[in-house]
């Protein structure tokens, strides 16, 4: 497992301007990023990103102790929300950059809706797209550490194991995530990941 060192250099920021959206995902206005997760949350835009270096092994991330929601917990790769005026493929291959240190191409599963709360301290209501890209075996993964507590890469079957010994270690959305990918999606995952070509930067 790898640990990862503080850095100063902030990447998030409770006032991003997030996209408010309806379940279509129209928008349908913006709120700061702590305004949209007080009490029970404002549905907003969101997406999860999972890296795999192969069909069957996936690259999870312990988030940093410092989150205001689910600090510690581990989670799929990266995840963020697009702020206002970002598209999609803009936000996430920016949130890989910054968050991760590299590159891939990212194909979009699904979207699904989701409501969380982390008892009185706010919610996770989001409307999030599920993607996954391919990073070639030792590519160089340089976390934030803001972001990042630690990090490493799994076999899938470990993660299904780890998954069901011990469900309280993960956050909510990898849980809903997690078991659409190796059950609806398997099949395409083995499709588009072994067909993805690969960018990765050095930091």
């Amino acid at each position: 497992m790898t640990s990862v060192s503080p850095a100063p250099t902030p990447v998030s920021f409770n006032d991003e301007p997030l996209i408010l959206v309806d379940r279509q995902d129209n928008e349908v206005g913006y709120a700061s990023k702590i305004d949209a997760h007080k009490g029970q949350g404002q549905l907003h835009r969101a997406f999860s990103l999972f890296l795999f270096d192969g069909p069957e092994r996936v690259l999870l991330q312990q988030r940093a102790d410092l989150k205001p929601l689910w600090p510690s917990f581990w989670s799929n790769s990266c995840c963020s929300h697009p702020r206002q005026g970002e598209s999609y493929a803009k936000a996430t291959h920016r949130r890989l950059l910054e968050e991760l240190g590299v590159e891939s191409q990212l194909f979009r599963l699904y979207q699904f809706e989701y409501q969380a709360s982390f008892g009185d301290i706010g919610s996770e209501h989001e409307l999030c797209s599920v993607y996954v890209g391919n990073v070639q075996p030792g590519a160089v993964i340089t976390p934030h550490p803001n972001e990042v507590k630690a990090w490493q890469w799994f076999d899938c079957s470990d993660v299904d194991k780890w998954l069901a010994d011990e469900p309280a270690s993960f956050t909510p959305w990898f849980k809903l995530e997690w078991q659409e990918l190796r059950s609806t999606y398997q099949t395409t995952l083995h499709r588009v990941l072994g067909d993805a070509p690969v960018r990765h930067s050095q930091g």
